[in-house]
């Protein structure tokens, strides 16, 4: 199975600029501030994007943002964000067509800019594999066709079925738009077809039938190629798709019910023996600066080609390879998409926008004269935070060489990996005279309640919570997720409309929508505008098949800050029902009051030793500030236990804490409660040695990869955490293992080496 060139999503203003603060450089407080801003201004273009094929943003600007946030949470693996983009392919399905679930996800890209992520992506390969740099490592090369994503399955030779990407997961049933294009065959040709041949691939238009198409009396003006051809795919008229100058490139696939070949290149050519249209620049490449030159000849091309493309795919060539090397949540490990560079323009500023985002940050926004970059028009621009409109990074230096940017400014605007547009630089000398300087709010723009900023923090907050109407409604269509609850015919518009009126306030209220304005009562759902009572009875029963819910979807519709799909699953799997993970949190308590207070003393401790030019103790002031609290053994031992969870750090684990502790927030979250039934997490694997143990690995293994231990460890049920603790089934220790053997062989801890793993790990 290969994954899908097609890796765009949307827009939103919640980010710190590239330029201003290097990842490396974050503390976790600034790390988490970002993360938050970055996923806020990633949210809203997937719907854009995928559903609506009007993305109002550049592929450029969503990868930028996209490969950042990727980057922080890397390296603060507690900081796995609300709504994640990292963690999400595409968007939810339009109800306009059939759902369908994919029988193999259709995966979105891991991107790169510079030639140093080519490297690294051919390093990390090598490493993951265990291969030496004189071992040979082959990599294709082909364009990476600027399209909507389909998925074609034959049985027998015969096309039954056409999906669109959809979520990643799920997509829309276009099998009879898909029937009229022309490159698309009814029947495969050749001998040897597999029974089941699932071939994916990207529906385009050329430049030539795109301009023809926007000339014609069709009555709608298209933004650029893409929008034509995701409008055109998916119309409910499958006569106006045929009426459609529609292409399709074949590059991978899905399900087969035998192998295609033993190696990508291999594969490709047997798709284009069996009647499909294959990329003819795709060409094998057997170093890093072969897949280069492949890289700069095509950009070199892009002009000339007839169709658009923002970049070159590299994949491992080898199929063995590929299934070793395996699938990260949302990407392949063996693929990478290198991106062609940002387009620039010119415009107006004519206005700053705050928005208030689901956590109460305040995002400033840039309204600019609508100006076309790179096909695309845009009108709206990210401006990070108050420190980037006044000039500055991050870290306190200057950035655009220190000029602020001020309403009326004439403003450079490109799209970074063709997504969201960001103000690259000010004229000065085009400056209005009555230009001012910009004022960032103190208060909140919706509630009015104070905006702080804490030390360290890149983002002003409100201070509003649950009474700020802009964080509430967040959260209520935060809960409605695709991730989350998903409940059908419950969107964002709904909640909105149903916030607005007053008939939810709390994710409780949609439960007893039906109690208290379903039949018999006074005013009822199916009298509102739009609304009749078939629709209102569909949207009772859809919420009550979501009274019974997978624990992990549960835990990340609550919208703790912080707290992400990947990390709500590790917290799932570790405690395994809602009643365990509650219990141990509140046990945990003390502890999590006496590591906040601990951390207050060790900021005190700096800032101390700051004035005094003397070295600064940290350790000594928290290890003070934790006896003196002296927290009972038993709420230490829950605090250890959750932070050691995998994927779970002291950042993250005292917002859970938070969450918890919150009398408002938990008195919602137990009104909730009343109308659920969390489900407990489905075990990865049963019939293993391993299964449902615990396990950790320290010290250097020289046969496998940590990252592919992992992954193994993980398939086959068990879980992997990052310290041994009591809860420690079983240690694997390389050479270099220290203090973590030390540890498990005090706690009677069962130990072993890497050949021994080896064998556990055939399963």
């Amino acid at each position: 199975m290969t994954a899908d060139h097609d890796d765009q999503s949307g827009m939103g203003p919640e980010s710190v600029p590239v330029e201003s603060l290097a990842v490396d450089a974050l503390d976790p407080r600034t790390a988490a501030a970002e993360a938050a801003r970055l996923t806020e201004e990633i949210r809203r273009a997937n719907l854009a994007y995928h559903n609506e094929d009007a993305p109002f943003l550049s592929d450029a600007e969503y990868d930028a943002r996209k490969r950042r946030l990727d980057a922080i949470e890397a390296r603060f693996p507690e900081l796995a964000t609300e709504d994640s983009p990292t963690q999400q392919v595409g968007a939810a399905p339009d109800g306009r067509f059939s759902k369908v679930a994919h029988r193999h996800p259709m995966l979105s890209l891991e991107n790169g800019f510079q030639e140093a992520d080519v490297e690294a992506f051919v390093q990390r390969v090598r490493n993951f594999l265990n291969l030496p740099v004189s071992a040979p490592l082959d990599f294709t090369a082909e364009p990476k066709i600027d399209g909507l994503s389909l998925s074609l399955r034959y049985e027998r030779g015969e096309l039954v079925q056409a999906l669109t990407r959809g979520d990643g997961a799920i997509g829309e049933n276009v099998t009879a738009n898909a029937r009229t294009i022309r490159d698309i065959p009814q029947q495969l040709t050749g001998s040897d077809l597999p029974d089941v041949l699932e071939i994916r691939g990207e529906v385009y238009m050329s430049h030539e039938d795109f301009a023809q198409l926007n000339q014609s009396d069709s009555g709608r003006v298209f933004a650029n190629p893409r929008n034509a051809a995701a409008g055109s795919l998916r119309q409910l008229d499958a006569a106006i798709t045929a009426a459609r100058p529609l292409r399709f490139f074949a590059y991978a696939w899905g399900e087969t019910s035998a192998p295609l070949a033993a190696t990508q290149m291999r594969a490709v050519e047997r798709m284009g023996a069996m009647g499909f249209q294959i990329n003819p620049l795709t060409r094998l490449c057997a170093s890093v600066p072969e897949m280069l030159a492949a890289w700069s000849q095509i950009e070199q091309m892009r002009s000339t080609l007839g169709y658009d493309i923002d970049g070159v795919v590299y994949k491992v060539n080898d199929l063995a390879y590929q299934a070793r090397l395996g699938m990260r949540s949302t990407t392949p490990r063996w693929a990478l998409a290198h991106k062609f560079p940002a387009e620039r323009a010119w415009t107006r500023l004519e206005a700053i926008d705050i928005q208030v985002g689901r956590t109460g940050a305040l995002s400033p926004v840039a309204r600019l004269h609508p100006v076309t970059v790179g096909g695309v028009v845009v009108s709206n621009a990210t401006l990070h935070n108050e420190d980037y409109i006044a000039g500055r990074g991050g870290d306190g230096q200057d950035i655009r060489g220190g000029k602020d940017i001020r309403v009326g400014d004439w403003v450079e605007v490109y799209r970074a990996g063709d997504v969201i547009p960001k103000v690259a630089d000010v004229d000065l000398d085009k400056r209005p005279d009555d230009a001012r300087p910009y004022l960032f709010p103190v208060t909140c723009p919706e509630c009015g309640s104070p905006a702080i900023r804490d030390e360290g923090d890149s983002v002003r907050r409100c201070t509003g919570g649950l009474i700020c109407p802009a964080q509430a409604v967040e959260k209520l269509r935060h809960f409605v997720s695709r991730a989350a609850f998903d409940i059908e015919g419950l969107g964002a518009k709904l909640v909105d409309e149903l916030f607005r009126d007053g008939w939810i306030t709390e994710p409780a209220d949609i439960f007893t929508l039906r109690d208290r304005f379903g039949p018999g009562q006074p005013r009822q759902l199916k009298n509102r505008d739009g609304w009749g009572e078939k629709s209102a009875n569909a949207l009772f029963q859809a919420i009550e098949k979501r009274r019974e819910i997978p624990l992990e979807r549960l835990l990340f519709a609550l919208g703790i800050l912080h707290l992400g799909e990947v990390a709500a699953q590790d917290l799932a799997r570790h405690y395994g029902s809602w009643q365990a993970l509650t219990a141990a949190l509140d046990l945990a308590r003390p502890a999590a009051l006496a590591h906040r207070r601990a951390d207050e003393a060790a900021l005190a401790e700096r800032a101390l030793a700051a004035q005094q030019g003397r070295r600064a103790r940290i350790a000594e002031a928290r290890a003070a500030a934790i006896a003196k609290d002296d927290p009972p053994a038993n709420a230490m031992t829950a605090w250890t236990d959750l932070i050691a969870t995998d994927g779970i750090g002291p950042v993250m684990a005292m917002s859970l804490s938070d969450a918890f502790a919150n009398d408002r927030e938990r008195a919602a979250i137990d009104r909730l409660m009343q109308f659920l039934t969390p489900l407990p997490p489905k075990a990865r694997a049963t019939d293993s040695a391993i299964a449902g143990k615990t396990l950790v690995f320290t010290g250097t293994l020289e046969k496998m990869t940590r990252a592919e231990a992992k992954a193994r460890a993980e398939a086959l049920g068990a879980k992997v955490a990052g310290s041994v603790s009591a809860k420690t089934d079983l240690l694997i220790a390389g050479p270099g293992a220290g203090s973590k053997a030390r540890k498990a062989t005090e706690l009677g801890i069962e130990v072993i080496d890497e050949d021994q793993w080896l064998i556990l790990a055939q399963g």
